[in-house]
């Protein structure tokens, strides 16, 4: 189905959750965050990230900002500082801005308990104008304990995400998560009778020991649950910058080829399936808001993937947490203890960022257009002859077409999409050695 092309997927690319990435961050000062805020309007859309970074076991893959939740009291003392950030930004907002989505994730929030869970919620309700909001969560199924069934329920939340990875035995030992299919399975029924009516797995390929049988296999146990949304994503193993990744074995993991047809593999089957395909690495059941924000044209794309979320502004609540506005992205202190320090003084958390020119604005636009839509409006970007020259390759294997400023992907440019994408930014063309694979 796809034709594999090494050379176009041989340099390291970003995964484009935002333009600037991460990676271009630098020093930024307060009070450039304080005028973001400030120019939030009253009925405008905003959505809310809570970050929880704890976990009751670290999994040896995870490049997520957590740690172990072995101290109650760590993670006591964690909570009441997020809470003084909620109120600490719900007064600087004014009661301005209408939040349309709260989002918790990690690390794990049921590293909390249930009871931590509601009062968390509470106070970013009783703080914020989000009485109408979709409420989702980011779970660990094995610690999915007695108690947050009702939680979820009583909080209204409808929208569950699984860490499933893979049901392989040998794959979960090797990458340091033991989780059995029964497990996932009655964690998933336990949700949908909480009131979850959509409810996605994250799988991932090219992990050591996985081959395409192994990933296939797993595909078809999560489709005998009904999931509405599946994520297929590729491990990223950069020991250099993520030390626990040291436990896994590098010399087991796929090479590059048996990446790419471990994706293509999965795209296959689940688009066999009746599966939509989303941007490059996510489907959905075609009746999921994701579909149909897909299919409307209005898929969008932050920090949080590819999401049917309309909201330009995004405010990242907890260490490490980052917010996004049109002009900024910012991101909180990482580490706990500067955090802590930094709320308790009283001011805003945040450490790094990078304020966005309106030429910035424009590349963003255009790398959302692409990775969303599969087509990208590159008007007014001063740099064209450029990308030209980088998009070139790609024409040449026919996986671009360019009528003038527009650029469209070709059905087979799927794997391609954030190599793609790359062209249009300017950094990557000096460093790429802090991403991992492009596909």
């Amino acid at each position: 189905m796809w034709t594999y092309h090494p050379d176009l997927l041989a340099t390291p690319v970003p995964r484009y959750t935002s333009f600037p990435t991460a990676a271009e961050f630098g020093d930024i000062a307060a009070h450039h965050v304080e005028a973001a805020l400030d120019g939030v309007g009253a009925g405008t859309p905003v959505s809310l990230y809570l970050h929880i970074p704890y976990c009751h076991e670290i999994c040896w893959y995870c490049g997520c900002n957590t740690g172990a939740a072995n101290r109650t009291g760590r993670v006591a003392a964690y909570l009441e500082r997020l809470i003084g950030e909620i109120r600490l930004l719900a007064r600087r907002l004014g009661g301005r801005g209408r939040v349309g989505r709260i989002a918790f994730g990690g690390g794990s929030p049921n590293a909390l308990t249930p009871a931590q869970f509601a009062a968390l919620l509470g106070e970013v309700r009783a703080a914020f104008d989000c009485a109408d909001a979709i409420v989702s969560v980011e779970l660990d199924p094995r610690r999915f304990e007695p108690g947050w069934d009702e939680a979820l329920a009583s909080a209204g939340v409808t929208r569950a995400s699984l860490g499933v990875q893979t049901f392989s035995p040998a794959l979960q030992r090797a990458i340091g998560r033991i989780q059995p299919v029964e497990m996932i399975a009655d964690v998933a029924a336990r949700l949908r009778a909480t009131g979850v009516n959509s409810i996605n797995f994250d799988l991932m390929y090219g992990l050591p020991g996985q081959d395409t049988r192994l990933l296939l296999d797993t595909i078809d146990t999560a489709l005998d649950m009904q999931p509405d949304r599946l994520a297929v994503f590729g491990y990223a193993h950069v020991p250099h910058l993520i030390p626990r990744q040291r436990r896994i074995d590098a010399d087991a993991l796929p090479g590059s080829e048996a990446r790419f047809r471990q994706a293509e593999a999965a795209h296959q089957r689940l688009v066999e399936a009746g599966w939509r395909p989303i941007g490059f690495d996510h489907f959905a059941q075609a009746g999921d808001p994701l579909a149909l924000a897909a299919r409307a044209g209005t898929l969008r794309r932050n920090f949080q993937g590819f999401t049917d979320d309309p909201a330009d502004v995004l405010i990242g609540l907890g260490a490490s947490a980052i917010s996004m506005f049109p002009g900024l992205l910012a991101q909180n202190e990482k580490n706990s203890g500067r955090y802590h320090l930094r709320i308790a003084g009283g001011g805003l958390a945040v450490a790094r960022g990078i304020r966005r020119s309106r030429v910035d604005r424009w590349r963003a636009r255009a790398i959302e257009q692409l990775l969303c839509r599969g087509s990208a409006d590159l008007t007014g970007l001063p740099d064209l002859a450029a990308i030209g020259e980088r998009l070139a390759p790609f024409v040449a294997r026919g996986l671009v077409t360019r009528m003038g400023e527009r650029l469209a992907l070709t059905p087979e440019a799927t794997p391609y999409a954030r190599a793609i994408a790359a062209t249009i930014d300017p950094y990557r063309q000096h460093s790429a050695t802090r991403f991992s694979s492009a596909v």
